[in-house]
């Protein structure tokens, strides 16, 4: 799973990963706003690393929670998905609109191997200061460089270099951003 080869998706110990990040997922969706210290504690459980000011409003949707680390300062919106069959990096000051999708699984074109429940994912990393629009979708394999900017409503499927604005589906660089 981690080197992006095909696995299924039903092994047993994959099964209570995921029912480990469900139950923690679902802990954190039901936590009380009056309660920042047991939710960020429901979180820091959850997730591998929540940078210091990182704020994740709930609901929050994630397959194992392990695989994502998200930097200081980072805000996340409301109704983010996380799917983190591979890692899942969010840098530094980010910040993401509701309803940003982070999708690292992928499956096999083949039809009979997808009928094998075979599996496979691709990381995905946002660098510092980038802001996603609500409704992004950031596909398998991608990377968005620093201070990007992603409009709402936009799918990544490709790589997006720093000081960009990307629109549309599929995204596409619009213009540069100053340095």
């Amino acid at each position: 799973m981690l080197a992006g080869e095909l696995y299924i998706a039903d092994d047993p110990e994959l099964a209570a990963d995921a029912l480990r990040g469900a139950q923690l997922s679902e802990r954190f969706n039901a936590s009380s706003a009056a309660d920042p210290e047991g939710r960020r504690k429901l979180l820091a459980e959850l997730l591998a690393e929540v940078g210091a000011g990182a704020e994740v409003r709930p609901p929050l949707y994630v397959d194992y929670g392990y695989q994502i680390t998200v930097g200081p300062g980072t805000f996340i919106n409301f109704g983010a998905v996380l799917l983190d069959v591979a890692r899942i990096t969010i840098g530094a000051d980010v910040q993401f609109g509701p309803n940003v999708q982070l999708l690292t699984p992928t499956h096999p074109v083949d039809p009979e191997q997808r009928r094998a429940k075979w599996e496979a994912a691709e990381p995905i990393t946002v660098g510092d200061n980038v802001w996603l629009g609500g409704g992004v979708i950031v596909c398998p394999g991608v990377t968005i460089g620093e201070n990007t900017v992603v409009g709402a409503g936009a799918v990544v499927v490709k790589d997006l270099p720093p000081n960009v604005v990307a629109v549309g589906n599929p995204a596409r660089v619009v213009r540069e951003i100053a340095a």
